[in-house]
């Protein structure tokens, strides 16, 4: 451990919150530059929403979310909307403070008018949301899942699902909400850190007990009751990547701030905590993503009043020690080392059958060729003395290990728990990555390196390099929408570090240009074309450069 830091290189640097150290050149890191501030209730819920305004039925699997105190009289209004258009509606909604964690902060209200309009709104916002009133049961009692997923590369986009997770329980028969219940945290908050303070609380040795289980558990409990468990596990897997895909935008603007193209730095990976909610019909709900999902395999137990005592926790340690061991297989330097010497290897031994191939037919065909053909034969088999090359007998894996010959370091482990979901299903989720397109331009434009904010300059050197002013949209009309846009997500609050227009401004300047020039065309299909055109007009600016360039 280096509580303040290692300057020597190494392979891995294991953070334990973020991403905090500029001085690291290589070797990998555990946590990706802002990745905190991404999945924070309030940019996760903007980037959903997003999302859903192009794909509404792709991304219906996260409820409908409000971001407080600034759209708090939009909550009021479509609340009063949907209730005089349906009088029989009586909806409960659930409060979370955007920086809150293990449930605090959190409340349920039946009308907006019982949200707490204190001054801490002000200074710390929160996302309100449509509360999921008919969950999955068992036992009686509510519980959501706890899943692991391995972000081991952003670009390429590389995703990893573990194959079991953690289920964690209410410690109180559950009742859909009602005003005498709504203050009943055990019976409506799922989170660990609340239900674990409960008389109720059970601690169990076993996977299928008590009020910590293993996914893998439910599972097998809910295929014997005949449910369509494979189904489940492939909307879990969509609602991952698509989720991923909804995050990856923002997540490589921090990550050229942090870590600039062209200059020394490290690779990362994260591992990150899924919250999910089943419904009734086995539908997943997507409730949360965390960061910094809590590895600790052992709880706390009080032996008497004030003295506690550190216990294992055999569920914990089951899915968690998993999930580490082969994060860190897959990420080891050391076995990307193995498989580039192996495939120089195997290029070697191709190159030599090739070249032995050449020699015969060119014998064959000449006699004249016949003693240049022996010398180059010769030569081979000289190379193979000295080992430069190897024959096909003395390639890797061409001939069996001896018996008695020791086991490779992975043969003592068990199979990977972690699955690659992406790119292994890419061609059915790829459609989807508009924003990462647009934010690959919002990259290009920002100038400076290190930055995450585009100038008003930036932004006119778009709309002209990509030719989207004209007669009716002039340079003019682009200050006045880059002005209003940035002022008003500026007057939101996010990061006034940087002046200038953040990602998101962006995304929304994209979208209303894309509605003025395809105005017959659905959402995703407006952002589509205006994406083509761009990309098409700068790669062309880009030829020309080039042949300038050459000339």
């Amino acid at each position: 451990q280096f509580p303040f830091g290692r300057r020597l290189p190494c392979d891995i640097y294991w953070h334990g919150v973020s991403f905090h150290d500029s001085n690291i050149f290589s070797g990998q890191v555990n946590k990706f530059p802002g990745m905190t501030e991404t999945v924070r209730k309030i940019t996760l819920s903007r980037a959903m929403r997003t999302m859903r305004d192009l794909f509404p039925l792709e991304y219906n699997f996260y409820p409908r979310s409000w971001i407080l105190p600034e759209e708090l009289p939009l909550f009021v209004a479509e609340v009063r909307t949907m209730k005089d258009s349906n009088p029989s509606w009586k909806p409960t909604f659930i409060v979370k403070p955007d920086g809150g964690c293990q449930g605090d902060g959190i409340y349920l209200i039946k009308d907006p008018s019982d949200i707490r309009l204190t001054g801490s709104i002000q200074s710390r916002p929160a996302v309100v949301q449509e509360y999921i009133c008919k969950p999955l049961l068992v036992d009686k009692l509510k519980f959501d899942i706890r899943l692991y997923v391995l972000l081991k590369s952003l670009e390429p986009l590389e995703i990893y699902i573990a194959k079991d997770g953690l289920s964690r329980f209410c410690t109180e028969p559950y009742q859909e909400p009602t005003l005498k219940n709504l203050h009943q945290v055990f019976m409506h908050l799922t989170n660990y850190s609340l239900n674990i303070h409960s008389g109720n609380f059970i601690h169990s040795a076993s996977a299928n007990t008590g009020s910590k289980r293993t996914f893998s558990s439910i599972l097998c409990r809910l295929s014997s009751r005949g449910a369509d468990v494979k189904k489940l596990w492939s909307d879990i897997i969509s609602l991952v990547i698509k989720t991923i895909i909804a995050l990856t935008p923002e997540l490589k603007v921090y990550y050229q701030s942090d870590i600039p193209a062209g200059k020394p730095g490290p690779t990362c990976f994260q591992i990150l905590g899924f919250d999910i909610l089943l419904m009734k019909d086995l539908k997943p709900v997507l409730l949360e993503v965390n960061a910094n999902p809590s590895m600790r395999i052992e709880h706390e137990q009080e032996l008497s009043p004030g003295v506690f005592e550190n216990v294992p926790s055999p569920v914990d340690e089951k899915v968690k020690v998993a999930v580490i061991r082969d994060t860190l297989r897959l990420v080891d330097p050391q076995k990307k080392k193995r498989k580039d010497t192996h495939c120089i290897l195997f290029l070697r031994d191709s190159l030599l059958r090739a070249v032995s191939a050449f020699c015969i037919i060119w014998s064959m065909k000449d006699k004249q060729h016949k003693h240049h053909s022996l010398k180059l034969s010769l030569k081979l088999k000289f190379y193979l003395k000295l080992g430069l090359c190897q024959s096909p007998e003395q390639a890797p894996g061409a001939s069996e290990a001896p018996p008695d010959a020791a086991p490779g370091p992975e043969a003592a482990l068990p199979s990977l728990c972690l699955k690659q979901v992406f790119p292994k299903y890419a061609r059915h989720f790829s459609y989807l990555r508009l924003v990462d397109r647009v934010a690959a331009l919002f990259i290009r434009f920002l100038g400076v390196k290190g930055t995450t904010k585009l100038g008003p300059t930036g932004f006119r050197t778009f709309i002209r390099n990509c030719k989207l002013s004209n007669s009716n949209f002039s340079m003019a009309a682009v200050d006045i929408l880059y002005i209003d846009i940035t002022r008003r997500w500026n007057s939101m609050g996010i990061d006034h570090k940087e002046s200038g227009m953040c990602l998101q401004a962006f995304v929304e300047a994209f979208f209303c240009l894309a509605q003025k020039k395809y105005k017959a065309l659905p959402l995703h299909k407006q952002v589509l074309s205006l994406l083509e055109l761009c990309e098409c007009r700068l790669a062309a600016l880009h030829g020309k450069r080039l042949v300038w360039g050459c000339g």
